[in-house]
């Protein structure tokens, strides 16, 4: 299992089964999942699904705002696609639009580009098509460097011009205020807590 993060204003955690209604109230937003790559969810089971197949997966987690559990999006770390990362991690992300314009995407991306740097990373990615000015915002926010541009199928079928960004560990000194929280002894979902999942361009994870 994944780590728990931890960040000013986020807890991210490991997903679990029990998200599953909370995470098709968000997911099922015609908003969130198509500008990413994915269909929105359609019921509860379509999202205990996906969270048995992709989110329950290793190096992903649920955003979750401080001080409450239920989660709000997600973030996770993938090998990029693009050509010159070279299976380098990318950054992928989603969140609820009801929160949109608050920061809490640009917090969890810069945790995790601190998580990765920890890791003996290098370089760290992070994407998003060219149309979606939102994720660009993002990804500017948090320092990264445009690369390169190439096309993208995206699970939909579309082909997408993606933007590739890039930071390097030189470029950048590690987030101030993101502890990594290791488990203590205690039950067995504390144990068991450890560190988006498929690849999807956009950067905005799946579901």
């Amino acid at each position: 299992m994944a780590d728990i993060i931890e960040t000013r204003r986020l807890v991210l955690r490991p997903w679990r089964e029990e998200d599953a209604a909370d995470l098709y109230r968000y997911a099922s937003d015609p908003a969130v999942g198509p500008a990413a790559g994915w269909a929105p969810h359609e019921s509860v089971e379509d999202s205990l699904n996906v969270l048995r197949t992709i989110l329950m997966k290793p190096d992903t987690w649920a955003v979750t705002l401080r001080p409450s559990d239920e989660p709000v999006g997600s973030v996770g770390l993938f090998p990029s696609s693009c050509s010159l990362a070279k299976g380098q991690p990318e950054i992928g992300y989603w969140l609820a639009r009801p929160l949109w314009g608050n920061g809490y995407i640009p917090e969890a991306v810069r945790a995790l580009i601190g998580l990765c740097f920890e890791r003996g990373e290098e370089e760290v990615w992070c994407a998003h098509a060219d149309f979606n000015r939102k994720s660009r915002r993002v990804i500017e926010k948090c320092g990264f460097t445009c690369r390169c541009a190439e096309d993208w199928t995206s699970p939909l079928g579309d082909v997408r011009r993606c933007l590739y960004y890039s930071i390097l560990r030189e470029d950048r000194q590690l987030a101030v205020g993101t502890s990594i929280a290791r488990p203590q002894s205690g039950n067995a979902e504390e144990k068991n807590a450890r560190p988006l999942v498929a690849p999807t361009n956009g950067s905005e994870q799946p579901p």
